[in-house]
């Protein structure tokens, strides 16, 4: 995993040192940090049109999250039956935090001049993530210990640590072999998987699991925009022009068509990953937590969700451009964007 060997003072700040303020209690340094994380991804959205990584993606892993802790919740003493038992309330604080901010951060791979998509660096935009919100909890425990010299830290080392590890969860790769994405810190068998961590992992890519179709499909186009800005203004045209194609647009109309095409082939490919990968992304957890988890969060894992995917997913070769766009929804997509 590459890593960014700099201090989050070389990035941009997210706010002016000395108008940190010394929070009087852990929660409320909670709020704080959500805050300022809020404020950091909304900054990042405008400047970098970030039409997936938005305050609408952390917000629903800060839902999904708090799903399944909700579920587990009942559990969490067999959860934690050979360890010791973390409080489940400062837990669930923790798990709002890395949710609202796991993605806080983005840094795209600087494009050549024949790349017109954008690319991150696998690790690279999560490990910048982690030094800017441990740079501002860290700011936040010294404010406090100047204020309340007699006191405890706001957050321990092992707090900080537990974040870490459910930042870095959220770092995907892809797996040729199925053409699926899937999350490596959830196949660490060498290590326990902290439940924060795994928590955070789960809701991050748990859009088709919890939530179904229509979502799975909308955070997937809205990726593909992110990604692929180059084929905005090109949709705008086409749009405008009801696909009477101009000579000039031929060949790019023809490119965007087969880069639709391996989009709609790499949903039904990612939609199997998801429903094939839960039973070992869910390993190691209780067997009455495992059955849970499947029952009531990830409802829409199952063979008939892929048959559905697969029925009203076009992947004839033969597909029409404006086909692919009236599926995909892009028009409106593209209408609304930044």
């Amino acid at each position: 995993m590459t890593q960014v060997n700099q201090s989050s003072r070389t990035l941009e700040t997210i706010g002016d040192e000395n108008s940190i303020q010394a929070p009087n209690s852990f929660a409320e340094a909670v709020l704080e940090i959500k805050s300022l994380a809020v404020k950091e991804i909304h900054k990042q959205t405008k400047k970098q049109r970030l039409y997936y990584h938005n305050y609408a993606h952390a917000s629903a892993v800060q839902q999904r999250a708090t799903k399944i802790y909700q579920e587990i919740l009942p559990f969490w003493d067999l959860i934690f039956q050979h360890t010791s038992v973390p409080d489940p309330i400062r837990t669930k604080h923790i798990i709002d935090i890395c949710a609202i901010s796991h993605d806080m951060v983005q840094i795209f791979v600087p494009a050549s001049s024949f790349q017109a998509s954008r690319k991150r660096e696998t690790g690279v935009s999560e490990n910048a993530t982690i030094i800017k919100i441990i740079d501002y909890i860290q700011e936040l425990n010294n404010k406090y210990s100047r204020k309340y010299p007699n006191r405890t830290p706001l957050f321990t080392n092992s707090d900080l640590q537990v974040i870490r590890k459910a930042i870095n969860a959220t770092v995907c790769m892809f797996d040729a072999s199925d053409s699926s994405a899937y999350q490596p810190e959830l196949y660490n068998s060498e290590n326990e998987i902290d439940i924060v961590a795994r928590v955070i992992a789960l809701s991050d890519l748990g859009g088709l699991g919890i939530e179904g179709i229509k979502q799975y499909f909308a955070e997937g186009i809205l990726l593909f925009l992110e990604d692929n800005p180059d084929a905005i203004p090109l949709i705008q045209k086409l749009s405008a022009n009801n696909f009477n194609y101009h000579s000039l647009l031929k060949e790019s109309s023809e490119n965007l068509r087969q880069t639709l095409l391996r989009r709609a082939k790499f949903q039904i490919d990612f939609a199997k990953g998801r429903v094939a990968r839960i039973d070992k992304e869910l390993q190691g957890l209780p067997p009455e937590v495992i059955s849970v988890l499947k029952s009531n969060v990830f409802v829409y894992l199952k063979e008939q969700t892929i048959e559905e995917i697969e029925s009203i997913t076009p992947t004839d070769i033969n597909t029409s451009l404006e086909e692919l766009i009236n599926f995909f929804d892009l028009e409106k997509y593209v209408a609304t964007l930044l």
